[in-house]
Formats: C-alpha cells, sequence, structure tokens
C-alpha cells in the first residue's frame, strides 16, 4: 500500500498558518513513509472561490517548499463524477429528495432550539417525500440512525459517536451543486487517500463521511485530527492575532525554513530538540507524537528561530531570499557586492530579511543624508583631518582587501596617538551614514575603492560646513 495524504485548502482567502501546518504535517508523513502528497483545491463554493486565493494558495506552497507529487487538482473540475456518485447513492436507497422549504426548516430549528434540543434535520421526506412542482429539492444522505461511528484517530485516540446524533445531511443543493461531505468523500475514495491530516475543527464532520465511504464500499483512512493553534489571548488564531498569512511573514522578512520549523513544533516535539533541518523533520516525524492539546502562536520564539536560520544556513540560500527584499527597496542587486558578502558581514545583527536588507542599502545606493545622532558624536572638530589623512593612505593601495584597509587605519591611530575609535568611527559614519555597520574592515571592502574614497570626500566637505 503506498502512504497518500493530500491537503486541501479553500480558496476563499490566503493560505494561513493552521493551513501550512497541516499541509507541512501531511508532506511530512507522505515524505517519510515513501509516500504520495496531493494537493487539492476545493472550490465547489463559488460564491467565495476567487483564483486569487488560488494564487495565494499556490505561492505560500512554493514558497514553503512542499512540493506536491500530484495536483492541483479542482473540484470544480469533477462536477460529473459527483453526480454519478449522487445518483449511485439514490438507486441504493442511501440518499433522497428533500421537498422541505427555507422556512419549514428555521421553524424545525427553533422549535428545538426552544426544547434545548440539539438543531438537527428531523427526517420528514426521509422515507416517503412528495413532489413539489413549485420547488426543488435537495438531496441528502440517508444516515444510519442505529449504532456508533468511531474514529480510531491516530492523534487523539477513539472517538464514538453515536448515529442518532447525526442527522441527514445535505449532499447536493437545489440548483445540483455537490456540498463539501460529498466532494471530499468521493475525492479522498478517487485518489486512494489512505491518510486524512486535518485540523479538529473538521471532527464533527468525519462520522458522517466515514458513513458516506461505507455506503459506497470503500475502504476509509486513517484520520488524524490535529489541535487548533491559539493566539497569545488564549482564541483561536486569526487576523486579529496579526501575522498569519504564510507570505506575510515572507514579506517580513522570515526564511521559509525557519516558518516550517516553528509550525512543526506547534502540537508536535522530538524531545528537547528545538531545531530541525528539513530532513530531521522527515525522519523524526510520527503523527502519534503530536500534541492533543492546542498551541500558543509566539512571534517572539518564531523571530529567535528565524535568527537562528539567518546565522547558521548557508550563505547563498539566504542570499536567495535577501534578493527579494533588496529588489523591494528599488535597489539592483547586481549593483553592488555580492550578496552572498553581504549576509556574511551582515548576519550576526539581523533578525529578519527585512532588517538585513535595510541595514545594506548603503552597499548599493547613495545616501543624501547622514543619521543626526552620529553626526553629533562622531563629526567632530579635527575629525576632517583624520579623515583627509585616511584618504590620502587608501587612495595608494593598489590591492583592496580587508586585511590592507583595517592596518592601515591601525597605523594611522598609532601615528596620530588616537583611539581606534576617534578613527573607525568617524570613516564608518562618512561611508554608511550611520554609527552602525559590520566590522569596519569588511564594511570599506564590500564598498570597494571607489565608493569609499568618493564617501570620505563628501564627509570632509560635510563636516567643514559645520566647523
Amino acid at each position: 500500500m503506498t502512504i497518500t495524504t493530500r491537503f486541501a485548502p479553500s480558496p476563499t482567502g490566503y493560505l494561513h498558518v493552521g493551513g501550512a501546518r497541516t499541509a507541512l504535517f501531511s508532506w511530512l508523513y507522505a515524505r517519510k513513509h515513501g509516500g504520495k502528497f496531493i494537493l487539492r483545491i476545493e472550490d465547489t463554493d463559488l460564491e467565495r472561490s476567487t483564483q486569487e486565493s488560488v494564487n495565494a494558495i499556490l505561492e505560500g506552497m512554493t514558497w514553503l517548499g512542499l512540493d506536491y507529487d500530484s495536483g492541483p487538482f479542482y473540484q470544480t473540475h469533477h462536477f460529473d463524477r459527483y453526480k454519478e456518485i449522487i445518483q449511485q447513492l439514490l438507486a441504493q436507497g442511501d440518499a433522497y429528495y428533500c421537498y422541505c422549504s427555507k422556512d419549514e426548516l428555521e421553524q424545525l430549528r427553533t422549535e428545538q432550539m426552544a426544547n434545548k434540543e440539539k438543531p438537527r434535520y428531523n427526517g420528514k421526506c426521509r422515507d416517503s417525500a412528495e413532489p413539489q412542482q413549485e420547488r426543488e429539492p435537495v438531496i441528502r444522505f440517508k444516515n444510519p440512525d442505529i449504532g456508533v461511528v468511531t474514529i480510531p484517530d491516530l492523534v487523539k485516540g477513539d472517538i464514538v459517536v453515536a448515529n442518532k446524533e447525526l442527522d441527514d445531511l445535505i449532499i447536493a443543493r437545489a440548483d445540483g451543486t455537490p456540498t463539501y461531505n460529498l466532494t471530499v468523500v468521493v475525492d479522498d475514495m478517487d485518489m486512494k487517500v489512505t491518510h486524512v491530516i486535518r485540523g479538529d475543527d473538521h471532527i464533527n464532520n468525519t462520522p458522517r463521511q466515514m458513513n458516506i465511504l461505507k455506503a459506497l464500499g470503500a475502504e476509509l483512512p486513517k484520520y488524524a485530527h490535529l489541535p487548533m493553534i491559539l493566539g497569545p489571548d488564549g482564541a483561536r488564531l486569526s487576523k486579529r492575532h496579526g501575522a498569519v498569512s504564510v507570505m506575510q511573514f515572507r514579506d517580513e522578512g522570515y526564511l521559509p525554513e525557519a516558518l516550517l520549523n516553528y509550525l512543526v513544533r506547534l502540537g508536535w516535539s522530538h524531545g528537547d530538540q528545538e531545531i530541525f533541518t528539513i530532513d530531521e523533520m522527515v525522519e523524526y516525524f510520527e503523527l502519534y507524537d503530536v500534541n492533543v492539546s492546542a498551541s500558543t502562536f509566539n512571534m517572539e520564539k518564531l523571530l529567535w528561530l528565524n535568527h537562528q536560520y539567518i546565522m547558521n544556513s548557508d550563505p547563498a540560500h539566504v542570499a536567495r531570499h535577501l534578493s527579494w527584499h533588496i529588489g523591494q527597496l528599488g535597489i539592483d542587486p547586481a549593483e553592488g557586492p555580492e550578496l552572498i558578502d553581504v549576509v556574511k558581514a551582515q548576519r550576526e545583527r539581523s533578525k529578519t530579511l527585512v532588517e538585513m536588507a535595510a541595514a545594506s542599502v548603503y552597499f548599493y545606493k547613495e545616501f543624501d543624508t547622514y543619521d543626526e545622532k552620529a553626526v553629533k558624536k562622531n563629526f567632530t572638530p579635527g575629525s576632517d583631518h583624520v579623515l583627509a589623512r585616511l584618504h590620502d593612505e587608501l587612495v595608494t593601495v593598489t590591492d583592496w582587501n580587508g586585511e590592507i584597509v583595517h592596518q592601515i587605519v591601525v597605523n594611522l591611530a598609532e601615528t596620530m596617538g588616537l583611539n581606534l575609535g576617534k578613527v573607525a568611527q568617524p570613516l564608518r559614519v562618512a561611508v554608511c551614514g550611520s554609527g552602525v555597520s559590520p566590522a569596519i574592515d569588511v564594511t570599506l571592502s564590500l564598498l570597494g575603492q571607489e565608493k569609499t574614497l568618493a564617501r570620505i570626500e563628501k564627509a570632509i566637505n560635510y563636516i567643514r560646513t559645520l566647523n
């Protein structure tokens, strides 16, 4: 048997972190067992589904690196198949036409609520329903009314639901379009899905879907319902908690591996290990290690994890992602030092790629102003003389590299009887515009000789207008 999992989002919005975690767990389980991972777009809600949302889901999956073996499949392309199954259920006597009006159903619901009963369809049309020409019927599944459904959940353990608690759900609307609980069953059956891994908000759907599968004589998949993700206030994670869209994390400068690592730890653990490579996630992941209780999303923990990945990942990989952020600032990264070298220089002080990009602008683009605090502290009377001496030394260098530049700065400080900072800091502000940068030898090496000398000249002129 080939292990087959699927991720089946509805294209009614972006790919959010809860969906991304479901996709990740499904992907990991398939990859661990040499199985197949399917992407299915459940777009039968014609009013709310949009192509923009489909694109957002596909973009999110690509950015996260969750490659799928089949798909994306679209449910709207399979309506003929759903109609075929609905007719089969009708012919078997496992489904029936229901002519009850919305007003009748609402009145029934009101009465049940008043009597403190669970709102459910009362089966009025279950055994005999007179066709009503003025009213198009829906089609309901005839759920068993005795016995129980046992879900052997791989996360939560056995969940037992009495059939009498399940009403006869609608499987086709009055306009003939199939409903979610029918389409998902048909797709899982046809795609030979062996493991359905999804959020525990689907637990109420599972026994209904299992009963439909039994009526169709299909083999039941194994189910694993993941606990929900909570915001810091203990409520279910939502838009009001801030960043919940996967691509928003991209925009805010997170590496995809950092987000995946964080998501895998939301409800799953492997000993005390906090940081995992993708290969380690695949190797260690087991559904029985998933926690039963909900997890709380912690942005500070994610930020810490992202910094670890920025510092320890292959600089070439980080550079590929940094390139997009540099481009967002209107800068062509080809017009300056190699991004790999920038990553090496900036990764210790950058928690996000947004921070790294913003802190690296001066490598690629001229600046018009200096940081006021840095000017007040470092462009003091006489600093123009120091910079002029530095310029005279640096202009003679024929082999521009960090080691030579560093030695020139050190030697000049000794010659002038100054603390090293009295030379390096004015130089830093001159070439960067602020008092913060990587080590001065690294900074000048990345800038190159021509930009360095031009910016020193500019700073000298600026200082002389101050004093």
